[in-house]
């Protein structure tokens, strides 16, 4: 737990250094841009939570090469391997200048370093067809590439209000690091101990009030991690059904292939351009427009940080039976089934102004 705690602590203090000094440099890491279809925040925020982000892994890492040496070069090696993902988004957030292909691009860099330091790839799959192809090398580390950019990519999509990305990956996080324990993979458990303060640390100062973004560095940084630790701990780990990382990161992933065929095919647009008909903005447009007011400035931080914890439960649908069920494929299958379903049973319902009684607390 001292891993936790001391990257908590760092985290936690460079998010508030961050927070103090952000009226000061506005100019350089503030998010000025009040008016695009992804932006929900009424005032400008320093993006570069992905530093917070970084100095708790840092200093938690730094911990574990005096209490798990033997674990520590590899923590070590994770933590480098990241740096490209990390420090292309943070140079989108500084500079507005790096483009999407690029970001994915050095995320897919950092998922390439991974494989050839840590033979971090995906073994098996358990989808039928899929793992004939598995044995072959160049297959299972190009499938690995694409999952792991995938998933980063997928987290700084759903990173669009307070406390949404850093509460969904802390709790997937949390399981990683319980399904670690339960099979003594203690690499695996302190890394997600050290990722879990980092995020903490961060949450303290997203959420409720919104003083600090993660912004790409942070999302892109997380995402990668919260993915190489799910690959890893599937590749170090037989008994651990492959359908439990996917049914564990299922809400960011499925969030991202349903935006794909909603832009592309429902609407003929590229799946790269924003919009604003995620599932967490209709959920702010719609359902917090009812419970909260009009979008006035004074309430705008309220429908923000409120619109959070109805994701965080749509998260807890897949990563509790993922926790539950991690080693049972048949039954990871199923909830991932009824996951996608919920899912889209949700969104159309919430874009057809059909939205659950239940979803809606009225104002009095």
């Amino acid at each position: 737990m001292s891993l936790l705690v001391f990257s908590f602590l760092a985290s936690l203090f460079t998010a508030m250094l961050l927070v103090r000094s952000s009226v000061r440099h506005a100019e350089k890491w503030g998010d000025h841009d009040l008016s695009g279809p992804q932006k929900f925040h009424s005032r400008p925020v320093p993006r570069v939570g992905g530093v917070a982000i970084l100095s708790g892994v840092l200093i938690g890492t730094i911990m574990a090469q005096f209490s798990t040496g033997s674990n520590a070069p590899k923590l070590w090696l994770l933590l480098v391997a990241g740096l490209p993902a990390f420090i292309a988004g943070v140079t989108e957030d500084l500079t507005k200048n790096v483009s999407p292909r690029r970001r994915l691009f050095f995320t897919a860099m950092s998922a390439a370093l991974a494989v050839w330091w840590l033979d971090a790839f995906i073994p098996r799959t358990d989808i039928p067809g899929m793992d004939l192809l598995m044995p072959w090398a160049p297959f299972a580390i190009g499938i690995t590439i694409f999952v792991v950019t995938g998933v980063a990519n997928a987290v700084n999509i759903i990173d669009g209000f307070n406390g949404l990305a850093a509460m969904c990956v802390l709790m997937m996080l949390m399981a990683i690091a319980y399904v670690a324990f339960q099979v003594g993979d203690m690499f695996i458990f302190s890394g997600a101990l050290i990722l879990v303060g980092a995020v903490m640390g961060f949450f303290v100062w997203n959420f409720p009030a919104g003083l600090i973004f993660l912004g790409d560095g942070g999302a892109y940084f997380l995402g990668f991690l919260l993915a190489e630790l799910s690959v890893l701990l599937l590749h170090r780990n037989p008994q651990i059904s492959p359908i439990f990382t996917l049914l564990l990161c299922a809400y960011p992933v499925f969030e991202t292939l349903f935006s794909i065929y909603r832009k592309k095919w429902l609407r003929g647009i590229s799946p790269g351009v924003p919009d604003g008909v995620h599932l967490h903005m209709l959920v702010y447009k719609r359902l917090m427009r009812l419970m909260v007011g009009k979008n006035l400035d004074r309430r705008k931080t309220v429908r923000n940080s409120l619109t959070s914890p109805y994701l965080w439960v749509l998260c807890l649908t897949s990563v509790i039976p993922a926790v539950l069920f991690w080693n049972n494929t048949v039954m990871l299958a199923v909830f991932l089934v009824l996951f996608m379903a919920f899912y889209v049973f949700l969104y159309w319902s919430i874009v057809r102004f059909r939205t659950p009684r239940w979803l809606v607390v009225r104002r009095r």
